[in-house]
């Protein structure tokens, strides 16, 4: 089971109860996927413009820039812990609905799309997953778009 605390802190877009919905729908798959959905675990997800997420990247990663999507992982890789807690804070999730919005229109694919797209990409940097290599940036796209095809989320939806 999963708790989400969900903040929408920006008004370039409203964002519908479906598409929350969606969210969670995409947070639940990742924790399937994971092995993790008999656990009790919590998530911040925050929606934010890209002056706010500008600001987070500066303050947390030290690069001047506006990003997509910023992950805040309570551990370094749950994906590699034997003994998980239980009840489970995973982190923070925070997307620029802005960056979304342009990207889906880039990507030419729905808003929707990409903001599931981005809250997979967010919880899998949760449990540990990064894409620092090739090998690993394969092994997270495959994860990520076999979450959304799961849940019927293609590119044109």
């Amino acid at each position: 089971m999963v708790h989400i605390n969900f903040q929408d802190r920006q008004d370039r877009k409203s964002v519908p109860e479906s598409l929350v919905a969606k969210l969670t729908e995409v947070i639940e798959m990742a924790l399937e996927y994971e092995n993790l959905e008999d656990y009790e675990c919590e998530v911040d997800l925050t929606l934010v413009d890209d002056a706010e997420i500008h600001q987070l990247n500066l303050e947390h990663r030290r690069i001047d820039k506006v990003t997509d999507v910023l992950s805040f992982p309570q551990y370094d890789a749950i994906k590699d812990m034997e003994d998980l807690p239980d009840p489970m804070y995973l982190g923070d999730i925070v997307i620029s609905v802005e960056r979304a919005l342009a990207q889906a229109n880039d990507y030419k694919h729905s808003f929707e799309r990409e903001m599931c797209f981005l809250t997979a990409h967010s919880m899998l940097h949760l449990f540990g997953y990064d894409h620092e290599t090739d090998e690993d940036q394969k092994q997270m796209r495959a994860l990520e778009e076999s979450i959304l095809e799961e849940l019927g989320i293609t590119r044109e939806v």
